[in-house]
């Protein structure tokens, strides 16, 4: 009976996910645009006039590490917006955002992240990326756990949202939620403003998906409970890293440096945008 519930254990904290897009996700927009390939290992997503696609995972999750690794459309790019994120459903919903803006050949991506609770955003931060996201594959992690949120490039820290319920601000935890990607155009505000347009003559434009992992915990609908056990807020009951994960002094270096140096937009220092003041947790720590 021991061995039969460590092996039941094992089975429930092991990543639920492991690498094959025909396991793991389902299509859904675009038709042939959207393409699974070298045997469930890539999937690529094109956008032309007429459609972008996208997909999603078939699991749902409560709590979880989510890895991805992306190589975004080369060249032109300008007005597409390439997307891996989390997300629920409904007017309501939570979701955890990774969205990158496309640019004119030769200038950098902007990396857009948020955080919605209840249907509420307004928690935008934006980075440029160190390296070039469209000649090889990058990680692209989200960490969700209780306590906080983390996002991360290469396994490098880039935003910590916090747990600030005790302030009075909405944290996503009671809301299972899906893996989402998509490929799309918003040449309305994407690039620059929406000053640069999409140049459909470079279509289709082709973004690619490869070692989609999650290391969570899958939420079951139909019985309202967790594959790490109890429901709801209750699910968090193990000790998988990523459920207690935090930054240690590395990774508070590893985040400043490129707050400092990479970081192009911050919504807790927006004073034009948020004149009323800040969201309560702008005045606490970022980490």
């Amino acid at each position: 009976m021991l061995l039969q519930l460590s092996l039941l254990t094992l089975v429930l904290l092991s990543p639920v996910s492991a690498d094959n897009f025909y396991q793991d996700a389902a299509v859904t927009f675009g038709d042939q645009r959207a393409q699974i390939q070298d045997g469930g290992r890539l999937l690529t997503l094109s956008l032309d006039k007429i459609s972008g696609s996208g997909f999603q995972s078939k699991n749902e999750y409560l709590f979880g590490r989510f890895d991805m690794q992306l190589k975004l459309v080369p060249g032109n790019s300008a007005g597409t917006v390439t997307t891996f994120y989390l997300s629920s459903q409904g007017a309501g919903h939570d979701e955890i955002d990774f969205e990158f803006l496309g640019n004119s050949s030769g200038q950098p991506y902007t990396v857009h992240t948020n955080v919605y609770s209840q249907g509420k955003g307004n928690k935008e931060q934006q980075f440029r990326l160190w390296f070039d996201p469209t000649s090889s594959f990058h990680t692209y992690s989200i960490v969700w756990n209780s306590q906080r949120i983390i996002f991360l490039v290469d396994n490098i820290p880039i935003r910590v949202f916090n747990n600030h319920e005790a302030l009075g601000v909405a944290y996503p935890k009671n809301q299972a939620m899906r893996v989402y990607a998509s490929l799309w155009n918003a040449d309305d505000w994407a690039t620059q403003g929406g000053r640069v347009k999409t140049d459909w003559s470079m279509a289709p434009f082709t973004a690619s998906y490869r070692n989609f992992n999650t290391n969570a915990c899958v939420w079951s609908a139909a019985t309202s409970t967790s594959s790490c056990g109890g429901s709801k807020t209750e699910s968090v009951n193990n000790d998988e890293t990523w459920q207690t994960q935090q930054l240690n002094a590395n990774g508070r270096n590893r985040i400043r440096w490129v707050q400092q140096k990479y970081m192009i937009y911050n919504y807790c220092a927006d004073a034009n945008r948020f004149s009323q003041g800040f969201s309560p947790e702008c005045k606490r720590s970022r980490f």
